[in-house]
């Protein structure tokens, strides 16, 4: 009898649904496409079809919805590729492969994630036959869950994380979370209190390994192109505010508005978390008197121009190489806050407000040691960014402070592999048999 005979109501109907849904598609992509969402160069991807050939023995598949979390697990795939196993990594935005493309281990292979239609899902696990399937974080898809159980692929989710907001939605259809959890082999959690969360929710098979974002190395930055931008800044002071929202921009520039009499040529950099965002960024520099250029328009900052605007993707290791101070978004707009950590690896003193609740552990951490500083609106923005840049050894120490407290929380990646190391065990037991 297949697995999803045995699921609850509400997944096998959403098994018919998302089967019923499958003559849509084409049109929900070619939408999706004219949005931005989608790389029409690479829509056969979410058909779960593929040009890459599959490499003989083992594959490994690992996926991560989007940046944050595919970003999260590049160290992981690393050491999987180091230990002589094939990893398939997927996700489902054009950011995410963007970064994969610059950021990913030479041999790994990156795909879209097909759409959580059966037939498409099917099309994929027929290519890739995965020998072990790791999902980050919490991305969840019913679809891709069923099939790996039906097939007999173990299932596992790395560096664990339900936020409350998550639980709660859960909590409207408990069977149904409580059967796709079932459904892993293993939850590898970042905390006791996302442990916690996952066992609520009728998860199995906990262990508490940390959090794998801490072990992330630093951002690339491209010689050429860093060069050429510090040449442009020169002797002028710069602030960056990174992965902003709507709202936010506004603040900043607000701060740099108040700023600019203290700091004569002050120079600030932002990187708005969608970069399609980045003419309105303008449009908002402009109604506040200052002037500013996009990034992808392939400027460099001149000396009358305030506002640098990143449009880009892939290009924050640019940004934090030269700012030494750094607001990072999602923090004053209410969007649960974005990662700190290869800001502070790259010596930024951080800045944040205080919608944090993605990521609040690690601004606790920094909060408390004095490694990062919470500012609850733009006066208070403003007066914290003055401060800092007017006192160098306060900035110096602030960021020590960070760094001293990311050391001590390090580790995750050696305990997930220590986790994985029965599964890996059995991947190599099935490339001898293939040889066999």
């Amino acid at each position: 009898m297949p697995v999803t005979d045995r699921a609850p109501l509400s997944l096998r109907l959403y098994r018919l649904a998302s089967a019923a849904a499958t003559s849509l598609a084409p049109t929900l992509l070619s939408r999706r496409v004219e949005r931005g969402k989608e790389d029409p160069a690479r829509l056969a991807e979410r058909f779960g079809e593929s040009s890459r050939p599959r490499p003989a023995g083992p594959v490994i598949w690992v996926h991560g919805a989007s940046v944050g979390e595919l970003l999260s697990v590049i160290p992981l795939i690393e050491r999987l590729g180091g230990k002589g196993f094939t990893v398939v990594c997927t996700s489902g935005t054009v950011a995410s492969a963007s970064m994969a493309e610059q950021r990913l281990p030479p041999g790994a292979i990156h795909q879209y994630v097909p759409l959580d239609i059966p037939r498409f899902v099917d099309r994929f696990f027929d290519h890739w036959r995965p020998a072990l399937a790791l999902f980050a974080e919490s991305d969840l898809w019913p679809n891709l869950i069923a099939t790996c159980t039906e097939r007999n692929i173990p299932l596992i989710v790395v560096n664990g994380r339900l936020s409350e907001r998550s639980v709660q939605r859960w909590r409207f259809s408990p069977g149904a979370i409580a059967w796709l959890l079932r459904c892993f082999d293993l939850c590898l959690a970042q905390s006791a209190a996302d442990a916690a969360r996952f066992r609520d929710l009728g998860a199995p098979r906990i262990t508490t390994t940390g959090n794998l974002k801490l072990d992330v190395p630093e951002p690339p930055a491209d010689p050429e192109q860093l060069q050429a931008l510090r040449a442009a800044i020169g002797q002028r002071t710069v602030i960056a505010a990174v992965s902003t929202h709507p709202g936010e921009e506004t603040q900043v520039i607000e701060a740099h508005r108040r700023l600019r009499g203290s700091f004569p040529g002050l120079l600030t950099m932002i990187a708005p978390r969608h970069p399609d965002r980045g003419p309105g960024i303008v449009e908002i520099a402009g109604a506040a008197g200052l002037g500013a250029v996009l990034r992808s328009q392939g400027r460099l900052p001149q000396s009358g121009d305030e506002i640098y605007i990143v449009d880009t993707l892939g290009e924050l290791g640019l940004v934090y190489r030269l700012a030494p101070i750094v607001f990072v978004g999602g923090s004053l707009a209410n969007q649960g806050g974005h990662n700190p950590i290869e800001a502070v690896k790259l010596g930024a003193a951080i800045l944040h407000g205080p919608h944090v609740g993605k990521t609040a552990e690690i601004y606790a951490m920094l909060d408390e040691a004095h490694g990062a500083e919470q500012v609850s609106d733009v006066g208070k923005l403003a007066v914290r960014v003055g401060a800092l840049l007017k006192d160098p050894e306060q900035r110096t120490a602030m960021i020590t402070a960070a760094r001293k407290a990311l050391a001590t929380l390090g580790g995750a990646l050696d305990r997930t592999l220590a986790a994985l190391d029965p599964y890996l065990v059995d991947a190599r037991r099935e490339r001898r048999d293939d040889h066999a």
